[in-house]
């Protein structure tokens, strides 16, 4: 059968809402009207593409692979009447960034900061959250530009060396093993803070960590750098930040870097794309941004992880 846009369309906000009557708010149509659609789509492909029960509809296999057929359709008829616009009116459009939490707080600000004044009829839209979240919003066409600072394997998605940075250690100001070289055996005696499941800092940090065998006493788990930084100079503990997040801190002295002997960690941050996806004028003036600040020298050195 062709698929009728229409019904597609209220199938994917099904599948977005998990739920006929959330759908049907969100779409401003009747839910008898997004049922039938749903139901003729589910009759035309012979296939089931809901389970629903009392608490919403679930999708199925099938339903999922036609979820996610609809987003990259959907999103193709965005970049495409973006692009459109672009050429009525020169200079206008939509960039849809997302960066995980270092880089989006620390690193960005500077760049949007310069592609604003160049280019002040886009409008720019940020999103900030760790490297998982950051990936799936890309998979699911929600942004245009992605920055992380965790490994990524998804096959569909392209990694590209864009800067370096190094993690270190910090205590609070004053700590007895703050500005000499410690073993590991005196930082494990300490608590630890540590970032959520997803974070890029927290992957690479317990990474390197794993590739020397080295385990770490008490943790404590906080939701984002700046909580970590604030918990470590109230003296909670220590933590991996990178040292361009930590480097006001550093500068007043409320919180000091720890030496560790033997273990130097670095990490590679990295620009996402999706394979085969087209790129509006937008993105592609950002990326000429990003281009000017890449500092990583040679990409056919580059591997995903952790460097000692």
């Amino acid at each position: 059968m062709s698929l009728n846009l229409n019904s597609l369309r209220l199938f994917e906000a099904v599948a977005r809402a998990g739920s006929f009557t959330r759908a049907a708010v969100a779409a401003r149509v009747s839910q008898p009207a997004i049922s039938k659609a749903v139901r003729e789509l589910e009759r035309g492909l012979a296939v089931a593409l809901f389970e629903r029960g009392a608490r919403g509809a679930r999708l199925t296999e099938a339903g999922e692979v036609l979820a996610e057929h609809a987003r990259a359709i959907f999103a193709l008829a965005r970049t495409a009447d973006e692009d459109m616009r672009a050429f009525r009116e020169i200079g206008r459009g939509t960039l849809r960034i997302g960066a995980s939490t270092t880089i989006a707080t620390y690193l960005l600000p500077p760049l949007l900061g310069r592609f604003v004044a160049e280019h002040p009829s886009v409008d720019v839209r940020l999103t900030s959250a760790n490297t998982q979240e950051i990936v799936q919003r890309l998979l699911g066409y929600e942004l245009d530009v992605a920055l992380v600072e965790g490994p990524v394997t998804e096959d569909r998605v392209m990694v590209i060396p864009w800067r370096e940075d190094e993690l270190v250690l910090i205590a609070p100001g004053g700590h007895p093993l703050a500005g000499r070289e410690v073993g590991w055996a005196e930082v494990a005696r300490e608590s630890m803070l540590v970032r959520e499941p997803g974070s890029g800092t927290g992957e690479v940090a317990a990474a390197a960590l794993q590739e020397r065998g080295l385990v770490a006493g008490r943790t404590m788990e906080l939701g984002s750098t700046e909580a970590i930084k604030q918990a470590v100079a109230a003296g909670l503990g220590l933590a991996f930040v990178s040292r361009a997040a930590a480097a006001d801190q550093l500068a007043l002295g409320t919180v000091a870097v720890v030496e560790v002997g033997g273990l130097r960690v670095r990490r590679t941050l990295t620009r996402l794309a999706l394979v085969d996806r087209r790129l509006s004028p937008a993105v592609r003036a950002f990326e000429s941004v990003l281009e000017d600040h890449r500092d990583y020298r040679d990409y056919r050195d580059y591997k995903q992880g952790p460097t000692g």
